[in-house]
């Protein structure tokens, strides 16, 4: 069963005529998967598990098709870029979804009032969610299995550069969901590439669109905050940094920055500036700086780091670029203060990392840093819903509300309160 809604001719090629019928399909697949049990979701998702593998050669077949047109070694290409193993991982996450708790139904709260009513507060799915997301195959299965479990339908709107890739996984999730019989429509796949698909979903695809979660870089992060007319999910880029304090011991940080920044560089994780205390810059940035060089990772550093160790000057622009590449920033701060000063000026409030062996300043790094995510003698790279122990995630949401950090399952489901009385009325 083809995982995109067949164009026809005439007026339905109109991409918010497109957008409208996918949401109707959508609405009706989740008031169905709102039935759904827990077993028959945890059923639905290794059946999608095994499509994937199944489709494994049609899967990587579509990628090699997308690759060609990219650039090789950009960071578009290695986030775009399948072998056998990211596929497997691919598969192996939806399968972890499938063993979390049902996040649906849970009893988040409960009282009783002196009237004798019982009042429940209780998790249900948010409804239909789109996702609108560049070079990121994995997301197309990540998105799909968590808004499966938490009983979501789901409307996904890839990339023009990763199309065939995130068709053939979605045909493969669709046939997954058909061979237990769980409603296809579920999951589906936005069929053009014209940028008014975009804005119909923005707007609501109709009435059938609730949450919408962007999943890019700034400038389709900014149109969706600027143009949605439903709530978002905003996942802004990754400026993340890693702070090397007077306390740091050398060979944790030079193993931390390493793999904070290098580990794979074109994730939103990735560490894009290196922050060091004056105080033990000479003797901790040389060694940092030169396995980063042997790794390969071009520095770029203010006139205090270039005076330890030969790097190539920063500008302002530099400290404020999510680079997405190997290439770092680097800056030689004034202690916990200067950190946190040069932190709340650049960061996109997504991850930040200290490296430190003195609690009370780890404490204070934890405690006044205003990012999603925020991590101890630990690589940003582990900014990540799979390594949160969530299965998957759908984003991480830089905003404020609703949901923070990692989007897995429980924050994709909203409350309502449930009331059980014994025929009270109300004087």
């Amino acid at each position: 069963m083809s995982a995109i809604l067949p164009l026809s001719r005439g007026p339905t090629d109109d991409p918010v005529a497109v957008v409208a019928e996918l949401g109707r399909r959508a609405r009706l697949a989740q008031r169905a998967l709102a039935r759904a049990s827990t077993e028959a979701k945890r059923a639905g998702l290794t059946a999608m598990a095994a499509a994937i593998r199944a489709s494994s050669a049609e899967i990587m077949a579509a990628n090699e098709a997308d690759l060609a047109a990219m650039e090789p070694g950009s960071a578009f290409y290695d986030r775009a870029r399948l072998d056998a193993d990211r596929l497997e991982g691919v598969a192996a996450a939806v399968e972890a979804v499938a063993a979390l708790p049902d996040p649906v139904g849970r009893v988040l709260a409960s009282w009783e009032r002196p009237n004798g009513l019982l009042i429940e507060r209780v998790a249900t799915p948010l409804g239909v969610i789109g996702v609108i997301y560049e070079s990121r195959p994995n997301v197309t299965a990540d998105a799909s299995s968590l808004a499966l479990m938490s009983g979501n339908a789901i409307i996904l709107r890839s990339g023009s550069d990763t199309a065939r890739t995130a068709t053939a996984i979605a045909d493969a999730l669709r046939q997954g969901l058909a061979s237990v019989d769980l409603p296809v429509d579920a999951i589906q796949l936005v069929p053009t590439q014209d940028r008014g698909a975009v804005g119909a979903m923005l707007a609501g695809a109709s009435g059938g669109i609730d949450v919408i979660v962007p999943r890019g870089g700034r400038s389709l992060v900014e149109r969706v905050e600027k143009e949605a007319r439903v709530p978002v999910f905003a996942h802004l880029e990754g400026l993340c940094h890693v702070y090397v304090d007077r306390h740091a011991d050398r060979a944790m940080a030079v193993a931390v920055v390493l793999n904070a920044k290098m580990r794979r560089t074109g994730i939103c994780g990735a560490a894009e500036t290196l922050l060091i205390d004056a105080a033990i810059a000479d003797s901790h940035l040389p060694a940092i700086a030169t396995a980063l060089a042997d790794a390969g990772c071009e520095l770029r550093g203010d006139a205090e780091a270039r005076v330890i160790t030969p790097m190539h000057p920063a500008t302002e622009t530099d400290f404020a670029t999510e680079y997405l590449a190997p290439i770092l920033s680097v800056a030689v701060v004034d202690g916990i203060e200067g950190a946190l000063d040069h932190i709340a000026r650049y960061s996109s409030h997504h991850t930040e990392a200290i490296v430190t062996n003195d609690e009370p300043t780890a404490m204070r790094f934890l405690d006044e840093v205003d990012s999603a995510i925020v991590l101890h003698n630990a690589s940003t790279q582990f900014a990540d819903g799979g390594e949160f122990g969530m299965g998957a995630e759908i984003g991480i949401a830089t905003g404020r509300f609703h949901a923070r950090g990692p989007v897995g399952l429980e924050q994709l489901t909203t409350f309502k309160y449930c009331v059980h009385g014994q025929g009270q009325t109300r004087p």
